[in-house]
């Protein structure tokens, strides 16, 4: 009898664990479930849709919005004004040679900063272009650049040199094709992703650089992109001035007071630079257009002013997973951003969707350039035709996916811009 009592006892004991551990479970589950993001168009995108509507455009097209981009400029030039800083304008982040003409003539600069030889051969051609690469060129391309473009650019181009080898190895093609070598040399401020570590290192390829004939040293570029990532980013920008500093130092021994490009900053950095800093220009393309990865601390007073624009292929009411159909009823419980598919034309481009919210890749299903899906909640009401927005995280090699650039003025599109030659 006793035995009984204390099975009993046992038994409603392990009935009110599994009880409670099932609410707790119940709970933990309900805890992880993602609430509803799902919604419409707001009016901004309601206007862009209907602007793509109206000019016929039924395929992806990346969109400028005008308007922003010229409060981008405006922000810009108010920021550098203080400390008169000259802007450089990156080619590759703003590869459209109209959208570089309205950048420069906004900013009032002659000055670019070019990544590869096909770009750097149609800025070249630009009358009065002031041209520093922005990375180091194998010395083969360096060779065949000089070959397309002739002797008359190059007292216009500086050439990066981040190691004593590539020195030696330009000067040798420059003395064959026998014209002069202006050079920018890379110092390595905190990146860590090569060019001169420190001020000896510097100074020895300086002293190298006196005794190739032609060969002339005009600045230094250091890049400092990294800033905004520390956890102290006023302390890391200190620190890379202190490098930079200690680099003009080795420099001003080797060639003297005379004009130099000192190149710094970039997008996520040029607002550190523009309240002090040693270089005497900064280099800025990403910021005009602000794609996903740069909103950083600094560039807040900037806004997105490039989408990818694509219609809706195909709209479902319900999402299902080929070959493990089972699975979407749990996926759309936990999420309920998941439950209908929308299957759009193009895909698996380097952005995040935007509009309309609550849009979702799904990894189950896998990405696609052809019709890659994006799942949203029944509060998502797409249909065929109707077009989604995603927001770029670059600006560089995506702006050369789609052909001619969209302008949308805030009411229609107003024109289209094309794009450089596609290049890596």
């Amino acid at each position: 009898m006793a035995d009984q009592t204390r099975r009993g006892r046992w038994t409603r004991r392990a009935a009110f664990i599994g009880g409670g551990a099932a609410v707790l479970g119940g709970a933990a589950v309900l805890a992880a479930r993602k609430g509803d993001q799902g919604g419409g168009h707001d009016a901004y995108f309601l206007a862009l849709s209907q602007a793509l509507r109206q000019a016929g455009i039924a395929h992806p097209v990346l969109v400028i919005d005008q308007r922003r981009l010229d409060q981008n400029i405006a922000v810009a030039r108010e920021t550098l004004a203080p400390k008169s800083l000259p802007l450089r304008v990156v080619v590759k982040s703003l590869p459209c040679p109209a959208l570089i003409d309205h950048v420069a003539s906004g900013m009032g600069t002659e000055r670019f900063m070019v990544f590869n030889g096909a770009m750097l051969e149609t800025m070249a051609a630009r009358p009065g272009a002031d041209l520093l690469l922005g990375k180091p060129l194998p010395a083969a391309e360096f060779a065949e650049i000089l070959a397309r473009i002739g002797p008359e650019p190059m007292g216009r181009i500086q050439w990066l040199i981040d190691t004593p080898e590539r020195l030696k190895a330009y000067g040798e093609v420059a003395k064959a094709r026998g014209v002069p070598l202006r050079t920018n040399f890379e110092i390595d401020i905190g990146l860590h992703r090569g060019g001169f570590p420190d001020a000896q290192a510097l100074a020895e390829a300086l002293a190298l650089a006196r005794e190739l004939p032609g060969v002339s040293v005009d600045g230094l570029m250091g890049y400092d992109p990294h800033v905004p990532s520390m956890s102290d980013p006023q302390a890391a920008y200190a620190q890379s001035q202190d490098r930079y500093r200690a680099a003009i130092e080795a420099l001003r021994k080797a060639v003297g007071e005379r004009p130099l490009t000192l190149n710094g900053a970039g997008s996520p950095t040029y607002t550190f630079h523009a309240k002090g800093t040693v270089a005497n220009e900064v280099s800025v393309g990403s910021a005009f257009v602000k794609p996903g990865h740069f909103d950083t601390s600094g560039l807040e007073r900037h806004v997105p002013a490039a989408f990818i624009a694509t219609p809706v292929i195909k709209a479902l009411d319900r999402m299902r997973l080929p070959g493990n159909e089972w699975l979407s009823g749990p996926l759309n419980f936990m999420d309920p951003n998941t439950k209908r598919a929308f299957f759009i034309y193009g895909g698996n481009w380097l952005a995040t969707p935007l509009s309309p919210p609550g849009l979702e890749f799904n990894s189950l299903f896998g990405r696609s350039s052809n019709q890659e899906l994006l799942t949203g909640s029944d509060k998502v009401s797409l249909k065929a035709d109707d077009y989604v927005f995603l927001r770029p995280e670059q600006s560089e090699a995506l702006f050369l996916q789609f052909g001619d650039i969209a302008l949308f003025d805030g009411q229609k599109i107003t024109g289209f811009w094309p794009t450089f030659a596609v290049s890596a």
